[in-house]
């Protein structure tokens, strides 16, 4: 933080009500990432009901899954703006209405709109807030803590699935539908409780407007509050968009445009191609409850073997290698038919695309740093939502014209392990510097940046009055009073608030 700016002691708390936001962000982790994937076992109901392919009923998913990636500048903006928890309730009733008017549907485009355009919308106001507010609680712990939270997606994955299947056995896809509205009004819990950590100190006043003083800080961890020199305007950066010109940033989002292409594919199809090959609906089902509960080891694990002081450093390599595993999988089961050997697909998968969910955060923020954390979360989400368009609806349409899942699955082998690839390469390649080695605090990246990253933002900033390049500006407010005395409060989004 600046020199003038609020402290709350050496860094994030590591634990105590932190645990309680690490319960919720794995509750809201396990619906965003497992809800699109279990959808898919009312997907024949769908096709039987609306007389249509697999691959226009494959949008519902990957319009879902589009709205959770493509609206995190959105989400990214409207965070900053309003902070963490009123975000978080509205996209928890948005995501809840969404699948209760899907069951009123009659028409594709109305299950488009509804499940795809407004629960994806609803879960992805949730998401990135949730992972946002994970990172101002956790430093030293925050591999163990991305993989827990992570681990909500398998967990749910596993209980959403064979809950589909009998939701649509018992009372039909529309009923289905409706009560898993209802289960998604949980996120609005989870918002609650995603209050930002309190700092040490009373907050700075802003003596012209009379705010309190932990006004600010209920943003949460929204805006950073300090003072900027008079005659300026109050001004707002709500959308850091100058992290594209990061080379870590660059290589991070060419890998996951690529991993996504393909990461998906297999689990969305995995049910459909098991009934294809003859397996009953139930034991179908059921493998992705197998997919799910090895994820529940992985991710953990995984985390905490980041987390050890000689992995930490290289976890982009640890990154790589878990998509490769995931590609080479996908390769070496594309002609798995038998019920077994699905089986063991399921499992190297599940483990494999554990440790990719475990990582895939702690990159991020360990190649950014905490303050432009948020910006660049939304735009790598923005990203991999055009990966997300095109993998899944094209597999779809293979499957359709070709009558046949191997060449799905090489192909979306081949993509995740080319992603896998380029990390490495272009990490050692462009992104080795001679001080490699154990990060410190302030260089790790993640909420828990210290004091030295902090410094770096602060001497960047303009002088007051004039716009800040690579942002978006969004209040600009006269300094109240005439003496040039009088300080005038600067704003910018951060996460140490």
């Amino acid at each position: 933080m600046g020199a003038s700016g609020p402290r709350r002691g050496p860094g994030p708390p590591d634990g105590g009500w932190g645990w309680a936001v690490l319960g919720a962000c794995f509750v809201i982790t396990g619906f965003a990432y497992g809800f699109p994937k279990a959808v898919s076992v009312f997907f024949r109901a769908l096709m039987r009901d609306f007389g249509a392919g697999y691959s226009d009923t494959a949008w519902v998913s990957s319009i879902m899954l589009a709205m959770l990636y493509g609206t995190g500048p959105v989400s990214s903006i409207l965070v900053t703006r309003f902070g963490c928890r009123p975000v978080m309730l509205v996209g928890g009733l948005l995501a809840s209405a969404g699948m209760i008017l899907a069951s009123f549907a009659t028409r594709l485009l109305e299950l488009y709109l509804t499940a795809g355009v407004l629960t994806g919308l609803g879960l992805a106001l949730n998401f990135q807030p949730s992972l946002i507010m994970l990172g101002l609680y956790f430093e030293r712990r925050r591999p163990l803590a991305n993989g827990l939270a992570a681990a909500g997606s398998p967990v749910f994955l596993s209980a959403l699935s064979p809950l589909g299947q009998q939701l649509l056995e018992h009372f039909g896809w529309r009923g289905g539908f409706l009560l898993l509205g209802g289960l998604l009004l949980n996120c609005c819990a989870c918002g609650a409780v995603m209050r930002p950590p309190p700092g040490p100190g009373p907050r700075p006043r802003r003596d012209s407007a009379g705010d309190a003083p932990g006004e600010t800080e209920a943003h949460l961890a929204g805006p950073r509050v300090r003072e900027a020199p008079s005659g300026g305007r109050t001004r707002r950066r709500l959308l850091d968009v100058t992290v594209c010109a990061d080379r870590a940033f660059a290589v991070y989002a060419v890998t996951k445009f690529l991993m996504a292409l393909g990461l998906f594919v297999p689990a969305i199809l995995l049910v459909n191609y098991a009934k294809d090959a003859g397996v009953p609906d139930s034991e179908a089902a059921f493998l992705l409850s197998i997919v799910g509960f090895v994820d529940i080891v992985a991710r953990p694990a995984c985390g905490a073997l980041a987390g050890l002081a000689r992995l930490r450093p290289h976890v982009a390599y640890l990154f790589s290698l878990a998509l490769m595993a995931n590609g080479l999988t996908d390769l070496s089961s594309a002609r798995a038919r038998s019920y077994s050997a699905l089986v063991a697909f399921c499992i190297a998968f599940g483990l494999s695309y554990g440790m990719v969910g475990a990582l895939q955060f702690e990159v991020l923020m360990a190649a950014v740093g905490a303050p432009r954390f948020p910006s660049a979360l939304g735009l790598v989400l923005l990203l991999e939502a055009v990966a997300v368009l095109i993998g899944p609806p094209s597999a779809g349409r293979l499957v359709d014209a070709l009558k046949n899942y191997e060449i799905i699955f090489y192909l979306a082998g081949s993509e995740v392990a080319l992603a896998g690839i380029f990390m490495a390469v272009a990490t050692n390649c462009c992104l080795r510097r001679p001080r490699d080695g154990p990060p410190s605090p302030g260089t790790e990246g993640g909420a828990g940046d210290g004091e030295e990253a902090e410094a770096e933002v602060d001497s960047d900033l303009p002088p007051a009055g004039t716009e800040e390049p690579g942002g978006l500006e969004a209040v600009e407010v006269p300094s109240p009073g005439t003496g040039p005395s009088q300080p005038e409060v600067k704003m910018e989004p951060g996460l140490d608030s």
